[in-house]
């Protein structure tokens, strides 16, 4: 079992506060006799085919996709739109943590409404699999995916790299630029900073339960005495810096292709994290063929490479000068991400212990309040 140990530890030496996580497997809730999944082939059919037969199938696609504001998708919809201008799409963003528990409400009153899901909550897919509520399923490309982005059977693919870290306004901290989470704690900083709850979201508390293991549990005391603004929502920090706000922002996406007005770190010998994120067609999807359509255009070489932060989930895609591939920086912690949402009681464990340090999470959730059946 996960344990906290409570033990000192030494900030400047950067010695790791062990914290063992176990690695517990999601248990399957629907009946134990779910069909295998079996290998299919990877789609052979062009965009245009496969556009052409989801028209024939009524040229309708609902997805519903984890994120922080209702119009955080608008620029995927926009570039889907232009490239199928006859297609009917939907697209419902949501925190992952809503989107799942919604969706097992509607397989259990038998309302299901979307034909795709892509949502951070990785534990999820692997559920999903083990009841038998996804369409195997390899979109062209398939076989590009790096590895640990993708499940065999094709139950699931990673369809972007999304990576987490800490960012500052560059005019805001002049010289003073922090360059690892641990300045981040010198009292120059107070009142300056602002982050996600990591309570909150899953991808923020893997980042910060990341800094308590290298730092120590001392960092998180003196973190907490920094005066940090606390909002729902990812997007938060970013477009407090971007505003003007504050200073730096902690738990948030961000790319290294841009470095002004604000800087995303990734810290050298310092932790950061990411991950691929996952998305997947229901088998009782209404609108198959056009959830087909839609993961082969998303991991088409044009839409990868057209990648808000530069990386790509697919290893033949050339990335932006001084990049490398997200699964190439050692300190990103790809693998660890999946193993921690798995363990889903120590995942509750760092929530309330972080709630003691930072307060329970306030406010509506940023995306709003979307109910039972969104989209439908």
């Amino acid at each position: 079992m996960s344990s906290f140990l409570s033990r000192r530890r030494v900030l400047a030496g950067g010695a790791g506060a062990a914290l063992g996580m176990s690695v517990l497997g999601a248990t399957a809730t629907t009946a134990s006799a779910a069909p295998s999944l079996r290998s299919s082939r990877e789609e052979t059919r062009t965009l245009d085919e496969l556009y052409r037969a989801a028209l024939a199938d009524g040229g309708k696609l609902v997805i519903y996709a984890g994120g922080d504001t209702a119009t955080q998708q608008d620029a995927t919809k926009a570039a889907f739109r232009k490239r199928f201008p006859e297609m009917d799409l939907t697209l419902i963003v949501d925190y992952s943590k809503y989107h799942d528990v919604r969706v097992d409400n509607q397989f259990a009153t038998d309302t299901l409404v979307p034909d795709v899901v892509q949502l951070q909550t990785l534990q999820d897919f692997t559920r999903w699999k083990e009841q038998g509520r996804l369409l195997p399923y390899k979109p062209a490309g398939f076989s590009k995916v790096y590895d640990g982005f993708k499940d065999p059977q094709g139950a699931w693919v990673g369809i972007a790299a999304v990576a987490f870290s800490f960012l500052y306004g560059v005019d805001a901290v002049g010289a003073d630029a922090p360059k690892s989470p641990l300045e981040l704690i010198d009292p120059k900083w107070k009142g300056k900073i602002a982050s996600s709850y990591p309570h909150d979201d899953d991808a923020s508390l893997y980042l910060y339960s990341l800094y308590a293991q290298r730092y120590g549990w001392e960092w998180v005391a003196a973190f907490a005495a920094q005066d940090v603004r606390f909002a729902r929502g990812s997007n938060s920090p970013g477009d407090a810096v971007r505003a003007g706000q504050k200073a730096i922002g902690v738990g948030s996406s961000g790319t290294l292709v841009s470095t002004s007005p604000v800087r995303w770190v990734v810290p050298e010998g310092h932790p950061f994290m990411a991950w691929g994120q996952r998305a997947a067609i229901l088998k009782q999807a209404r609108n198959t063929t056009a959830a087909q359509l839609y993961l082969n255009w998303q991991l088409s070489e044009a839409q990868q490479q057209a990648s808000f932060n530069g990386w790509s989930v697919r290893t033949d895609i050339t990335l932006p000068a001084g990049l490398k591939p997200i699964w190439e920086y050692p300190n990103a912690n790809i693998d660890g991400f999946p193993r921690f949402m798995a363990d889903r009681a120590a995942v509750e464990r760092w929530k309330q212990t972080f709630a003691l340090y930072f307060g329970e999470v306030k406010g509506d959730p940023s995306p709003g309040w979307l109910g039972l059946h969104p989209g439908a």
